[in-house]
């Protein structure tokens, strides 16, 4: 008897045992998915070291590149830009590129929406990764928005020295809302144009480098040259707070490219390797280059590399091999090396930190190669059915609509801006510089 009721008492346990486990499943699969402290924690690291990017590494490598009488109005337009433009990500820009919202048709392929002013977003709302893992929404908001911030600064390396403290805060507000929110919804967004072809952009080669290039390029031919371009000389004031700048830009760029994974997995490890190995080919054969041109190999030339390869490898981060990632880099470097000495001097146009003859150039270079080095073949994740014609294909496309983009879109956004407050600096002010002209103050006295 006392068996019996073992038996029955070990029977009945094990059915309510059983029919708990179900429930706890099928509970499990109906609550939400919740943020992953470690991943969250990697991605608020990633945020900050983007900023770190901006303020003080664009600002310093921009400024030191820059004559002393405007070393302050640059980092000021570099800052100002930044700030302006995480205002306007909250406001509108989260909602067009990421936004809850997605449209139906041709619309939907350039922008979303629902989201203005984060109205989706609460402390509990996620994001998706790339695997069955999320993150809080209000990190990737986070995230997304540094990206926004340093490529409307990125622009102005072109401009600097002649153009208006206030035409450049006009300008910044419509190219975001016109040019940058929507590449980074055609590249990145589920739906997106780029983004159904299947473009491969790991962090930006596209969205970032090339967006701002071309930019730069359109504005600064819109803009006209500098007074004395290129007759008088106007070397950097001060290399070392361009190198300093430089070092700072390699630091955060780890968290432009491993963040853009979105998880402390083993592609941010990839991505990270990658920014390492791929940056240091890039520094030393720019110098080489100068070397087999018949210069001396210079600190400028290390600082300029080093950005060419960190741009080069930013949409390839998590799609390459190291050794896909250390040609890539040595690769756009080169090419970058003659576009800044060659084609800028041949064409006439002044780049005045060479914006686009490192971003621009360097981003088609490395959003192309992209398509190459993630061949299985040479070393990439690419799976056994990859075709790297067909790929490289795509990448064509999404350079091409890049381009054509940002250039139609920076030129409205300049014209417009010329409209409302002048593009130049008064002749005076640009002689006496645009620190004390613009802003009243000296960066050194």
């Amino acid at each position: 008897m006392i068996r019996k009721i073992s038996c029955g008492v070990g029977a009945l346990g094990a059915s309510m045992f059983a029919a708990t486990a179900a429930m706890a499943q099928e509970a499990a699969e109906a609550a939400p998915a919740v943020a992953n402290p470690g991943n969250n924690a990697w991605m608020m690291t990633s945020t900050v070291l983007v900023l770190m990017m901006i303020l003080p590494g664009l600002a310093l490598f921009y400024g030191g590149l820059t004559r002393s009488k405007n070393m302050l109005s640059t980092m000021t337009q570099v800052g100002a830009a930044a700030a302006l433009a995480m205002l306007i990500w909250v406001c509108w820009g989260y909602s067009l590129a990421f936004g809850a919202t997605s449209y139906e048709g041709m619309l939907g392929s350039f922008i979303s929406g629902g989201s203005y002013f984060l109205s989706s977003v609460t402390v509990d709302s996620t994001a998706a990764t790339f695997s069955d893992e999320v993150i809080s929404e209000y990190v990737f908001v986070s995230f997304q928005m540094t990206f926004a911030a340093i490529t409307a600064a990125l622009v102005f390396g072109a401009t600097v020295e002649r153009l208006k403290f206030s035409a450049a805060m006009v300008f910044t507000a419509i190219w975001l809302t016109i040019v940058y929110f929507p590449i980074a919804h055609m590249v990145w967004a589920g739906g997106g144009l780029m983004f159904e072809w299947g473009a491969l952009d790991f962090a930006g080669g596209t969205v970032v480098h090339i967006n701002a290039g071309v930019s730069a390029l359109v504005a600064c031919l819109i803009l006209g040259k500098r007074q004395g371009f290129p007759a008088e000389p106007m070397p950097p004031h001060s290399l070392t707070l361009t190198m300093v700048g430089a070092g700072l830009l390699w630091v955060g760029w780890f968290g432009f490219n491993a963040g853009s994974e979105l998880e402390a997995d083993g592609t941010a490890g990839l991505a990270m390797i990658n920014t390492f190995v791929a940056t240091a080919a890039a520094g030393l054969t720019w110098m080489v280059v100068e070397r087999l041109s018949g210069h001396k190999a210079s600190a400028l030339g290390f600082a300029s590399g080093i950005i060419a390869g960190l741009v080069a490898v930013t949409p390839a981060a998590g799609n390459s091999g190291p050794l896909g990632a250390i040609v890539l880099g040595a690769v756009a470097s080169a090419v970058c090396f003659f576009a800044v000495s060659k084609l800028k001097p041949m064409l006439g146009y002044d780049d005045s930190l060479d914006a686009f003859g490192i971003h621009g150039i360097g981003g088609m270079i490395g959003a192309i190669g992209t398509g190459i080095v993630y061949s299985p073949a040479l070393g990439g994740p690419g799976g056994d059915d990859f075709a790297m014609g067909a790929q490289v294909w795509i990448q064509i496309k999404s350079v091409l609509v890049s381009i054509g983009w940002a250039g139609v879109g920076t030129a409205i956004a300049i014209y417009i801006a010329k409209a409302l407050t002048g593009l130049r600096v008064s002749p005076e002010v640009e002689s006496d510089g645009l620190d004390i002209g613009e802003h009243g103050e000296r960066a050194y006295n």
